[in-house]
């Protein structure tokens, strides 16, 4: 079977057809026009200030740090949050939203004083990306879309984006651009769903991350840092 095509396809639903005891539907199903949609009440009318509180409130619900900065102000910003995390090795994405917000002198060891190891994610490195995130303390990424209602970042990656940055380091910082902040998932799918229409290549794997790693057993004891970071820290960056 060739790699990308779809052998006896019509064959195969048919028979489950056949076994549900109906017939096959030959066109598209059309899509219901509902009369309610309950999923856009949520914070239906906020702007990006409120948002922005929504999700502060709800960092404190998930073990959190949120820090509010701008560009001019970044910089410092996550040497501060970088101390406080415990200093590096600190594996980063190989991002231009990175020069964008002027953190070009991240890549060049802004701490020199720590000999803070930094690693760009490379993707001709390989697997070697996914050792060095291995052993790193803290992974830096940058949010695609944030959803305020539930304190999640959305994040795209790619060749030079590896989702392991995210995962991997015993802590997380996640950027966060204040123009990304949507209400809730609902605007997150609409948003993608558009790129898909539009012809846009996305990746393959879209990560969904809401703070640290958490895990709660049958008696819901919750337990920090089992699969991923241990601490997690969103830094919003005014840009609007």
């Amino acid at each position: 079977m060739m790699s990308g095509t779809i052998q006896n396809r019509e064959a195969f639903l048919t028979k489950i057809a056949e076994r549900l005891g109906r017939n096959r539907f030959l066109t598209n199903v059309e899509r219901p026009k509902w009369s309610y949609h309950p999923q856009d009440a949520v914070f239906k009318d906020a702007d990006s200030n409120e948002l922005l509180e929504a999700l502060k409130t709800q960092c404190t619900k998930i073990h959190t740090d949120l820090i509010e900065t701008n560009k001019a102000e970044l910089i410092e910003t996550i040497r501060t949050i970088v101390s406080e995390y415990g200093g590096g090795p600190i594996v980063a994405w190989k991002d231009s939203r990175f020069e964008e917000y002027g953190l070009s002198p991240l890549f060049n060891n802004i701490w020199p004083s720590e000999n803070t190891e930094i690693h760009q994610w490379e993707s001709a490195l390989g697997e070697e990306n996914i050792k060095l995130a291995e052993k790193s303390n803290i992974g830096i990424t940058i949010s695609d879309i944030t959803l305020a209602e539930s304190g999640t970042a959305v994040l795209f990656s790619d060749k030079d984006k590896g989702r392991t940055v995210s995962f991997l380091p015993l802590k997380s910082i996640i950027i966060m651009p204040k123009s990304s902040i949507v209400p809730r998932m609902t605007q997150a799918a609409r948003i993608i769903r558009e790129k898909i229409k539009s012809g846009e290549h996305l990746p393959s794997c879209i990560n969904f991350i809401t703070g640290p790693s958490n895990s709660a057993d049958i008696e819901m004891n919750l337990v920090v840092g089992v699969h991923g970071p241990v601490k997690a820290a969103y830094i919003v960056i005014e840009d609007l």
